[in-house]
């Protein structure tokens, strides 16, 4: 993971593609998770219309993907056709591309612990920016944590696009106590599937310190690679303080197709917030069903390259694989495709 001053999984698409176009096209990557919320209705599908289908298989993988030329600015207006994706080396057929600005359910990850006490207002204030600069359609949540994992909202509140409430949220809890990071993730993690879109972000400020987790680092990291999560993480070190780990940061971005940040100075984090929430509007998603589906239970590599005439060398940030269940893990259901409509092709 380059540092910008920066910067899986088979499932049952069958559902939540037929229930939602939009938020399949939303879907940060597809690939076994089978308890993610279900979607919305679109307007079309319960007028019983259908002016947009697309074929839907259950093996479809579907990728979001960040594109930045060599200054490291994002790149759009790219198509379909300067896009290549491999999968274990092996060049697969695209069979959808998008690239549009969807809303997306997105968790505030907020290290409470007493080492980030003095970095507390500029991370109030980052958080703030990062919502200001979001689709305002989007789904957020604040999950706050120092040797405990807290929700910001009201319990009865699940999402929030309002700023009163996220400026309560984040300022509920003191920061005190130890650094329960691993938990607050995997917390995070699961509420996400509470969300109405598909298209799903962490945002996590912390120092990549864990001192209190119930979880082990390789538990989230698994957990993390099985959900359909982007994580970003910013990294705010004191260079007094020795408990830091921006490694463990690093690999969280890497995994997920996320990227991880470490300003200089804790004020930046602000700029760093409206730079991810840039990235997330404008993400491109691909999707193609794997040219060899055997289900194997093992991992399968993925990277997607894009060139264009006239752009240059570009890079591009998505998952770097996903794991394949075995025919066995499957109920029979899964390993049938089914059509809905028109194809995209």
């Amino acid at each position: 993971m380059t540092k910008r001053k920066v910067p899986g999984t088979y499932r049952n698409l069958h559902s939540a593609l037929a229930a939602s176009l939009l938020c399949l096209l939303a879907f940060s990557v597809s690939i076994s998770t089978p308890d993610a919320a279900p979607s919305q209705t679109p307007a079309s599908a319960r007028n019983g219309s259908s002016d947009y289908t697309l074929k839907v298989n259950a093996n479809l993988v579907v990728l979001s993907a960040t594109v930045v030329d060599r200054h490291n600015a994002l790149v759009s207006g790219l198509s379909k056709d300067d896009f290549q994706i491999y999968e274990d080396r092996v060049l697969q057929p695209i069979k959808h591309f998008s690239h549009e600005d969807i809303p997306v359910t997105v968790g505030l990850v907020i290290d409470n612990s007493a080492s980030m006490a003095p970095k507390r207002a500029d991370v109030i204030a980052a958080a703030l920016s990062f919502a200001q600069s979001s689709n305002p359609l989007d789904q957020i949540f604040v999950v706050n944590f120092n040797e405990h994992v807290t929700y910001g909202l009201p319990p009865n509140v699940a999402f929030t696009d309002r700023h009163d409430q996220l400026q309560q949220a984040l300022s509920s809890i003191h920061t005190i106590g130890k650094t329960a990071l691993y938990d607050a993730i995997a917390s995070a993690l699961d509420h996400l599937k509470q969300g109405k879109c598909d298209k799903k972000v962490l945002i996590v400020i912390s120092d990549g310190d864990d001192n209190a987790s119930t979880h082990s680092l390789a538990q989230v990291i698994e957990k993390a690679k099985a959900s359909t999560a982007i994580i970003y993480a910013i990294g705010i070190f004191d260079q007094q303080d020795g408990d830091q780990n921006p490694g463990v940061l690093k690999r969280f971005a890497k995994e997920t197709g996320g990227e991880a940040f470490f300003p200089e100075s804790s004020p930046e984090t602000a700029s760093i917030c409206e730079g991810i929430a840039r990235d997330i509007r404008n993400l491109y998603t691909l999707a193609y069903i794997p040219a060899i589906p055997k289900l194997d239970g093992g991992y399968r590599t993925v990277e997607v390259k894009a060139s264009s005439p006239g752009h240059g060398r570009m890079s591009v940030r998505t998952r770097t694989g996903y794991s394949v269940p075995s025919a066995s893990a499957l109920p029979s259901s899964e390993t049938v495709g089914e059509t809905v409509g028109h194809d995209t092709d």
